[in-house]
């Protein structure tokens, strides 16, 4: 069997680390292999130019050597090495042949910082942060410079939502993933491994665990409909929608400072309900109720008690099978 771990990466930060206590030694991290290739695309007319390609998708292998620990508080991408797992990141879906733009962009400021902290669930209300929140406490202007220095726009719309989810099933459906992809994803990179799904033509993906996700999948004829914002619900059809109960299991989490009446949430639980009733296996995780983790933030992987996050992920991974990589 072989696996992979696709980490999508269409709207995830990175992580805040502590400074290193002993920065003259750095344990290595070995790749055995690593290499990349374009997925996706479409070609499009123009009256008057050659037609020219449609953005695609660029994946990129990257396969640990061997299975040992990576360092001071490792993110995502380092205890997935540690693990022996392969893993496979997924570029936005924008750029055309030569990294060109297609089409026309309209940027516009980015939110404020403030918006920002309230988005990432750092605290209640602007500049207002948790108590318990598991972010640095001390120094934290330094910290928060480092979560926010890498924020990027990220073009949420629904034609993005198509092409960057058609471009993934087609990474699936070539088997270059291998064949037991289990999608990681943060914020509305939960949306868009769901419509992978559907899209897909084969059974390669065997799993999602979606981290805070917003925007979710509702299959036609259950009451719901589309909505034209960038974060859905996406309804489809329900012989699509079936393909997520073929997985082995798909896991939406949420952190405790998310309450019952959040949107995400309690979509969440209702697509959960109608995964099972149709004979598949989901369900919705609450770190603070269901696991013990508290002060959680938006960004479960960067927080300091993450290392207790990828413990959850291992149990996932374990009794579904997916915790080997055989070449």
């Amino acid at each position: 069997m072989l696996f992979s771990l696709a980490l999508s990466v269409f709207a995830t930060l990175a992580a805040a680390q502590r400074p290193d206590p002993d920065p003259g030694r750095r344990d290595p991290i070995i790749l055995e292999r690593s290499g990349g290739f374009n997925i996706g695309g479409k070609v499009i007319d123009h009256p008057t130019r050659p037609a020219q390609d449609q953005p695609r998708h660029v994946a990129q292998l990257q396969h640990p050597d061997v299975a040992e620990p990576v360092g001071r508080r490792a993110g995502l991408q380092g205890h997935v090495f540690a693990a022996r797992l392969p893993r496979v990141p997924l570029g936005r879906a924008t750029p055309g042949p030569r990294g060109l733009e297609l089409r026309a962009l309209q940027l516009r400021p980015g939110l404020p910082r403030p918006e920002q902290l309230l988005a990432w669930n750092f605290g209640p209300s602007p500049l207002d942060w948790w108590e318990d929140v598991q972010f640095p406490t001390e120094n934290r202007e330094y910290f928060w410079e480092q979560a926010t220095g890498g924020r990027y726009i990220e073009f949420d719309n629904v034609p993005n939502v198509h092409m960057q989810s058609e471009a993934a099933a087609i990474s699936a459906d070539t088997g270059m993933n291998g064949d037991s992809i289990v999608y990681l994803t943060n914020s509305a990179a939960g949306l868009r491994s769901m419509m992978t799904v559907a899209k897909s033509n084969t059974t390669n993906i065997k799993g999602i665990v979606m981290y805070e996700t917003v925007g979710i999948v509702y299959p036609e004829g259950y009451g719901v409909e589309q909505s034209n914002g960038p974060f859905g619900p996406f309804v489809i059809p329900l012989e699509d929608f079936e393909k997520l109960t073929k997985l082995k299991e798909i896991q939406f989490i949420f952190g405790d400072h998310r309450d019952e009446t959040h949107l995400y949430l309690q979509q969440a639980r209702e697509v959960a309900a109608i995964i099972n009733d149709l004979g598949g296996n989901a369900s919705v995780l609450k770190l603070g109720e269901d696991a013990g983790l508290w002060g959680s933030t938006h960004v479960s992987f960067a927080d300091m008690d993450n290392d207790k996050v990828a413990e959850l992920l291992d149990d996932f991974l374990a009794r579904n099978g997916l915790d080997e990589y055989q070449d």
